[in-house]
């Protein structure tokens, strides 16, 4: 996954968030710096929800493991990052999503294999190709009950995403080929309604 396509992941989350701040009237902000002064984590809480942005994501609560020898990407010269951690509840909804990008030496059909295999304990694995951006559909669900299957919104293209779950409580793993290596992302997605906890 692109940097830019990462990123407009992570913009739709914040821009979410944004909205979400606008709407719930804030009472409560917390922001914790870096040593650089950059913002690291925000906590927004009102009456009514609250609004979690980190950059600190822990692939943990991705669910899966980090391919052996990857690397986190380093931010770049943007002050992009390469992970993201987002909650946001209210109003009876919830979505979170965490996102972090990889890059490792070894060949994408290595790196796929490897998620294959991780990704199996969530249910079956679909696999779909594409030359676009990385995509995550969502959909909210007003019962808990109720499910949506993943699909594939391309047949064609190098890039490969692996998916599995519901449009609800997803996990990704988007790869594709950079130099003689890969760079892939890990994300995990959960909305929700009344009846369920983030």
């Amino acid at each position: 996954m692109h940097s830019n396509e990462f990123h407009r992941t992570r913009g739709l989350s914040l821009a979410a968030g944004a909205l979400a701040v606008v709407l719930l009237g804030a009472c409560s902000v917390n922001v914790k710096k870096e040593s650089n002064g950059q913002d690291k984590q925000v906590d927004i809480k009102t009456p009514m929800g609250g609004i979690h942005v980190s950059k600190g994501a822990d692939v943990a609560d991705t669910g899966l493991s980090v391919y052996p020898g990857a690397r986190l990407k380093a931010e770049d010269s943007g002050h992009d990052d390469k992970s993201a951690n987002v909650s946001i509840s209210g109003f009876g909804y919830g979505l979170r999503v965490v996102a972090l990008e990889y890059e490792s030496d070894d060949a994408p059909e290595k790196v796929l294999a490897f998620y294959k295999d991780q990704l199996k304990k969530y249910g079956s694995v679909m696999e779909c190709h594409t030359s676009g951006h990385f995509n995550v559909n969502m959909k909210y669900s007003g019962k808990s009950s109720e499910s949506h299957a993943l699909n594939c919104d391309s047949s064609s293209g190098n890039n490969v995403e692996l998916k599995v779950g519901t449009d609800e409580n997803q996990h990704i793993v988007a790869v594709e080929s950079e130099g003689k290596g890969s760079s892939f992302s890990l994300v995990y997605v959960r909305t929700h309604g009344k009846e369920a906890d983030i």
